[in-house]
């Protein structure tokens, strides 16, 4: 519809030369899942850099206690931020995050407004697999099909022949309504894909974690094992030496009694005992 109208809504162009533009990162709020938020810090710092180098000036918006703290604790100023569910994202949520940054993108280049949209997230295939992604959500991109495999006449070059609609009650007011509701429910996907992602992760660290915990034990098992039956095997021998140096006292003491007893016989006996 917008490629065959002459809509001029700013949600669908922008073109005032603003250089701010707004960035969404969408992280966790608590760890333990695996490189989760690592990932989506460090392709949100590669979207700055990029930005920067391309003279822009990005605006943070963050999403998720994780990545509140890594921002805060490096001192990078935020322009907004949420925290809480981000495992399970509500209406509320999408509904405030939505809010804030159609507030920015649709307030004048003089009063800080912003440009451009862009949201990092991580986009959920399966349980295995989560890819993290830089979607541009404003302004609304606009792709011609390409209808060049099909057998269709072309009708782009004839000026006359344009689509009509009609909008009630009026153009500026369905768009007014339509267009932020797209963004919020597109704010929301992401959000459901990014707590999609996050329990996966989570799940495959906790099954990780999990397995390396069980090898660990089995190996300190092993070890325990061979560690008590070497001591074991030490003090039988222990106790066999001092078994055989008991034997060997005794046998030698009995000698030394029976030589004692034979020279004590055979001494020959005194004048006054024969008296």
């Amino acid at each position: 519809m917008v490629s065959h109208t002459h809509i001029s809504h700013p949600i669908v162009k922008r073109g005032d030369g603003n250089p701010n533009v707004a960035v969404l990162a969408l992280t966790a709020d608590r760890g333990m899942a695996g490189a989760y938020t690592s990932s989506i810090i460090r392709e949100t710092e590669d979207l700055l850099a990029r930005l920067e180098n391309d003279g822009k000036k990005p605006q943070l918006f963050v999403y998720g206690r994780r990545g509140v703290s890594y921002y805060h604790y490096r001192n990078r100023p935020l322009e907004q931020s949420w925290e809480g569910d981000t495992e399970k994202p509500g209406v509320e949520v999408a509904d405030a995050i939505s809010r804030a940054l159609l507030d920015a993108y649709m307030k004048p280049s003089d009063k800080g407004g912003v440009s451009e949209l862009y949201i990092v997230y991580t986009e959920f295939i399966n349980m295995v697999v989560q890819k993290v992604r830089v979607l541009r959500m404003l302004p609304v991109e606009v792709i011609e099909e390409d209808k060049s495999h099909l057998n269709v006449p072309d009708t782009t070059t004839a000026p006359d022949v344009r689509p009509l609609y009609s909008f009630e009650p009026s153009l500026d007011e369905v768009l007014n309504t339509v267009l932020p509701r797209y963004v919020r429910s597109r704010i929301h996907e992401c959000l459901f894909e990014a707590a999609a992602s996050e329990v996966a992760c989570r799940q495959n660290a906790m099954h990780t974690a999990t397995e390396n915990a069980r090898d660990l034990i089995n190996d300190l098992t092993r070890k325990l094992n061979a560690s008590r039956q070497a001591s074991i095997t030490q003090e039988l021998t222990e106790i066999i030496g001092s078994a055989d140096a008991l034997n060997k006292r005794k046998s030698r003491n009995a000698k030394w009694l029976r030589t004692r007893l034979q020279r004590l016989l055979m001494r020959p006996r005194s004048q006054s005992s024969v008296m």
